[in-house]
């Protein structure tokens, strides 16, 4: 069963008066903690979303649950937060309980690390994101309307109050939402990184794309290109809907063999490879063939006018084939469907000179120990001057020939 809590809020003004005289009544909302996403009704949480996208929609999470991929074994178990009044979903948030920090792209291993050499226990935590994907976007549904606000906030108190009830060490809120982080107080602390996105300023084509670029710039990815033609594989871009149910179990072979190579552990299962096939046109693939084999693929996912690259693997090695499938292919695919923006994923310089610009990104932190919380505020004092100046050096290396082109949100925290 979930767990809950109750918040109260005043009544609208124009909301039906349920006692006489002057006396407004105070509306309670009920908080409520889920172990599954699927207690959550699927349409009310879609509805949530501030803008369409795909990896907070209900059937990506439940995709991610359903499959194996969420397991307290591995450190993960769902514990979603709803606000409800009188039984109908207001505001809700990706929620778990982490046994570990794998899998988050927001790395607190050395706080871990302090807070146990300390005698403290660390694990679990609360962790507001979604599993396994460094992607920004909304964490704090609560639809785009008046209202929004106060639902955030209530959110977030939501969030700090089941940390203390259940004696956990700390709450984590990764890979915000901008207009999100007003809803947290002066007492989280503020953690910010540096990604790297292509924006898409009206390219009627890639070679209209490479136009703009330096011209050393240019000619590595020409060379780059012209390395994976020579190859001879056979480069294709296909939907996941259309995908048969070998091509996936090839799709998802060449990620794990990838992952294992590099000392990584494959997290996302088959299954969920499958099941990302029948989120019709939401997954995107390039992929490299050698006759009837796969031999390389990227997989997107796409939503609200935005590509995200995500996964890559390779039984081959062949000089440029991952930057031909992983960007040149995306921002072609973006050009010609006009998105806005192409996001390849976390870190990453060489992106840069690929047409990719730096943006920062966002995660807010509470600490329930006030003086853990002052230590590792001081520690982030000093991140944080050594991320802006980082963010600052990186403006001054733009691809672009029209510097004009850099985007400046590095420079805000």
């Amino acid at each position: 069963m979930p767990s809950a809590g109750w918040i109260s809020r005043p009544r609208p003004a124009d909301a039906p008066a349920r006692q006489c005289g002057h006396q407004r009544k105070r509306v309670l909302i009920e908080a409520r903690f889920h172990p599954a996403i699927d207690q959550l009704p699927a349409d009310a949480w879609d509805a949530l979303r501030a803008d369409p996208n795909p990896f907070v929609s209900h059937a990506f999470l439940a995709a991610l649950e359903q499959s194996g991929c969420i397991l307290p074994d591995w450190g993960w178990q769902a514990h979603h937060l709803g606000l409800y009044e009188d039984g109908r979903l207001l505001a809700a948030a990706p929620l778990y309980l982490k046994g570990n920090s794998h899998g988050e792209f927001v790395f607190d291993f050395s706080w871990a690390s302090a807070w146990q050499r300390a005698g403290g226990e660390y694990y679990p935590k609360l962790l507001n994101a979604v599993p396994y994907s460094p992607v920004p976007g909304p964490r704090l549904l609560a639809g785009n309307g008046e209202e929004t606000p106060k639902l955030q906030r209530a959110l977030v108190e939501a969030m700090r109050r089941e940390t203390e009830r259940l004696g956990l060490s700390s709450v984590h809120a990764n890979f915000l939402q901008e207009a999100e982080l007003d809803a947290f107080g002066s007492g989280w602390l503020t953690r910010s990184d540096v990604q790297f996105h292509w924006h898409n300023h009206g390219y009627r084509h890639f070679p209209a794309f490479l136009a703009t670029l330096n011209h050393k710039k240019r000619k590595n990815i020409l060379r780059e290109r012209s390395q994976v033609e020579a190859s001879g594989a056979a480069i294709e871009w296909r939907s996941g809907d259309t995908l048969s149910h070998d091509e996936w179990r090839q799709v998802h072979a060449l990620y794990e063999a990838t992952f294992d190579a590099k000392g990584n552990h494959a997290a996302l299962t088959a299954a969920f490879f499958q099941r990302l096939g029948g989120l019709g046109q939401t997954v995107q693939l390039a992929l490299a063939r050698h006759g009837e084999s796969i031999v390389a693929m990227a997989l997107f996912v796409q939503g609200g006018g935005v590509l995200y690259g995500r996964y890559w693997g390779a039984s081959v090695d062949v000089p440029g084939l991952h930057f031909e499938l992983c960007y040149y292919r995306g921002i072609e695919y973006a050009i010609a469907h006009q998105l806005t923006r192409f996001e390849p994923g976390a870190q990453g310089e060489h992106k840069l000179a690929r047409g990719f610009l730096p943006v920062r990104t966002y995660s807010r932190h509470y600490l329930v120990n006030p003086d853990f919380r002052a230590a590792v505020a001081a520690a982030l004092a000093h991140e944080a001057q050594a991320v802006d100046a980082y963010a600052i050096e990186l403006q001054s290396h733009s691809p672009y020939a029209d510097h004009s082109r850099a985007d400046h949100s590095t420079a805000k925290r």
